[in-house]
Parts: structure tokens; sequence; C-alpha cells
């Protein structure tokens, strides 16, 4: 498949047998999935996590309808199976990223070593300010920034007002801010 093809193409392609459809899908969307759910549960359930969203798009395949952004459909799916996860362990969403790999915000550069340090600190810093978001303003600015859904696709992801989720990402964005100014 070619890079040019639609997610919405592909998996119609898919649902119509098209199984290399499914692996450009798997391709295009597996690293932004992993470190969502890297970031609210943990390296240890991560891949876990990813194979059980992508089993629920496989079982949904020949349901699916391109009524809206294949996106915003698989990232209804993804935040679903993360709910359900904590819905079966009894608890609430972490407050905290667990083991976050920096490597998967920033790629890495050829740096010399006192500016890769310096990166390395800066970036050390945003993951654990971002640990410290609010649980909602968390996942909306991980949608955003991870997964590059757009304030209307996050509100439909999430089930929220578009005020609500621009709020959720005007405030995550002013705290990130004021914790970097700090150091």
């Amino acid at each position: 498949m070619d890079t040019q093809t639609t997610d919405e193409t592909l998996m119609q392609a898919y649902r119509d047998g098209d199984y290399a459809a499914f692996e450009a899908l798997y391709g295009r969307h597996k690293a932004a999935v992993v470190r969502f759910y890297r970031r609210q549960a943990g390296d240890q359930i991560a891949e876990e996590l990813l194979q059980e969203a992508f089993l629920r798009l496989i079982g949904a395949r020949q349901r699916y309808q391109p009524q809206a952004l294949f996106r915003t459909y698989l990232w209804t799916l993804v935040r679903s199976v993360l709910v359900d996860h904590y819905r079966k362990q009894s608890r609430s969403l972490p407050e905290s990223y667990q083991q976050a790999d920096p490597d998967a915000l920033i790629e890495s550069e050829q740096l010399e070593p006192a500016r890769q340090a310096c990166r390395d600190q800066q970036l050390d810093r945003l993951l654990a300010l971002i640990a410290t978001l609010p649980a909602a303003q968390r996942e909306a600015f991980l949608l955003k920034e991870e997964a590059g859904l757009s304030v209307n696709e996050i509100a439909t992801v999430t089930g929220d007002s578009f005020d609500t989720i621009k709020s959720r990402l005007r405030y995550a964005v002013k705290k990130l801010r004021a914790g970097l100014e700090e150091s």
C-alpha cells in the first residue's frame, strides 16, 4: 500500500478482505497507540493493550462505515480499551507515567554531549510535568500530541464538549510552560 492511500480507504479495503490494508493501518498507528498506552498505563501493560485494541478493530471491521475520520474511530476504540482495562482492575487512571520511554517523544540526534545532556534533562522534566497533569488534561494533551487529533476529534473520542477539551488543553499547556520556565 502506498503512503497516499487514506486510512479510511485502507479500512474499507480491509473490511472487504484485503489483509495487506490492515498491515498498513497497523504500521501507521502502532507507535502512537503504544506510546499513549505507555504514558497512561505503563510499559508492562502497553503491548497487551495495543494487541487488544487492534483485536477489537479486527472484530469491528465488518461494521466499519467511514462516517468520520478513521483515526477518530481508532482512538475512540483505543480509549475504550484503556477504560475497560482500568474498570477490570477496579482502579482509576494512573497519575504518573512509569518507565516512560523518552526516545518515543523525540528522535535521537547526534548532538555534542553537553547539548544532549541538556536536552535529556529537558525531556525528563517535560515527562515529569506531564505526569503531574490531572488525568483528563493529560489524556487530552496526549491525544493531541501523540495521536495528532484535533480538538473536535478529541471531543468525539472522549464524549466531552469542544469547549471542555479546549479548556483542558489550554490548562495543560499553561501548566507545562510554567513548569518548564521554573527549571
